[in-house]
């Protein structure tokens, strides 16, 4: 059976090859990049301190980590907007759901229509997720298998350097060895291994608690969804302990560190720009109503709404009257004022009329004899019959 199916699993394999190798060449510039930031920064480290300790490529790798998440940042704001978005329109799919539950390919053509006129994607929030996800695989590779003596990237015209990261000891430790196997014994491998495998956990265990007690709505927190939240809350940290004890220290201080970021970050996001009707917004709010603020106006502005409604109530303002010029003969678009701003002897009031486009006036009202007085071309039929009985 088995020498039946291996003739059918050959073609498999070969596509299989051939997919990695396109990965692989894909994955060739962000390489050149990575392994460039770490180099350029271990360099300006090893004018100041030896370039062969541990702690030089240490510090380079902490640095490293740093630049690319402040890289980072634009596509992080760009998921967190998007992703706050999606909420607000929250109420209004629920809304969409009772009333067309029945019918679901009605349900799925208002709800596009809704995500269309309110401008947000649901896909928005995914692309800067796919996007950071090429840069965190390559940042992991050159660091995991420069540890193991491969070249990527500007390593492989750096053999030097690459023996240099793979003999680099922090605090007795090779930061190319893993906590798994001890050949030694317990050592210092296994005490600082150790100990970043638990910094590293704990940071993204505290991210994910606070996420969940601080930004999300209380409605968020029951049923099935909230079920699903708590399980991930424990299921990725121990996942972390149980794969940390095979990735190397380097790699474990990279982790850490992009961990410990990501949990100030979050923290910063949480504080000055919460996601509405969850404990961090009531704190904010308050905050804002202690400063002199309107907390839902203020919300509104970082939104971006408060520019488009302002807009909107200066188009629905516009006055739009034609006049006749009796000195000129001519027809002015001055509105209700003069020129000066002050209403025309013997005009009268002119009321809004709205941001609807004026139709052409009709011929009975161009008819109209002029009585040596300002003649307001009024768009109403009601009015222009008037001005015709008068005449």
């Amino acid at each position: 059976m088995i020498s039946q199916l291996f003739p059918l699993l050959l073609p498999l394999a070969s596509w299989w090859d051939n997919f990695m190798g396109f990965l692989d060449t894909i994955m060739q510039p962000l390489y050149y990049a990575v392994s460039g930031i770490l180099i350029g920064v271990h360099w300006l480290l090893s004018k100041v301190m030896d370039g062969n300790s541990g702690l030089a490529w240490a510090l380079s790798i902490i640095s490293l980590t740093i630049t690319i998440r402040t890289l980072l940042i634009p596509l992080f704001v760009r998921q967190i907007n998007s992703s706050r978005a999606m909420q607000m329109l929250g109420p209004k799919q629920k809304a969409l759901q009772e009333k067309y539950g029945h019918d679901r390919e009605k349900l799925g053509q208002e709800t596009m229509k809704l995500f269309k006129e309110e401008g947000v994607s649901p896909y928005a929030s995914c692309l800067p997720l796919l996007l950071q996800a090429p840069i965190f695989i390559g940042l992991y590779n050159v660091l995991s298998f420069a540890s193991r003596g491969v070249a990527l990237g500007f390593f492989k015209d750096n053999p030097d350097l690459l023996t240099g990261v793979q003999n680099a000891t922090l605090f007795g430790a090779h930061l190319s060895s893993t906590f798994m196997p001890m050949n030694d014994g317990w050592g210092a491998t296994q005490w600082l291994a150790g100990v970043l495998i638990l910094l590293m956990t704990g940071t993204l265990f505290v991210t994910q608690l606070q996420l969940m007690r601080k930004n999300m709505p209380a409605e968020a927190l029951t049923g099935q969804m909230a079920q699903q939240q708590k399980m991930m809350l424990y299921i990725f940290p121990f996942m972390y302990l149980f794969m940390g004890v095979n990735i190397p220290i380097g790699v474990l201080l990279y982790w850490f560190t992009s961990n410990l970021w990501t949990l100030g970050q979050q923290y910063i996001l949480i504080h000055n720009n919460p996601a509405p009707n969850t404990p961090a917004y009531v704190d904010w709010a308050d905050r804002m109503r202690a400063k002199g603020l309107d907390p839902e106006a203020e919300s509104a502005r970082r939104a971006g709404k408060g520019r488009r409604k302002t807009t909107v109530e200066q188009t629905s303002r516009e006055v739009r009257v034609t006049r006749p010029d009796t000195n000129n003969g001519g027809t002015k678009g001055s509105g209700a004022n003069g020129s000066d701003g002050t209403p025309p002897t013997g005009s009268r009031p002119v009321k809004p009329a709205g941001p609807k486009k004026p139709a052409a006036p009709s011929a009975a009202a161009a008819d109209v004899p002029d009585s040596g007085r300002t003649q307001v071309t009024r768009q109403q039929p009601t009015r222009q019959a008037r001005a015709k009985r008068k005449s």
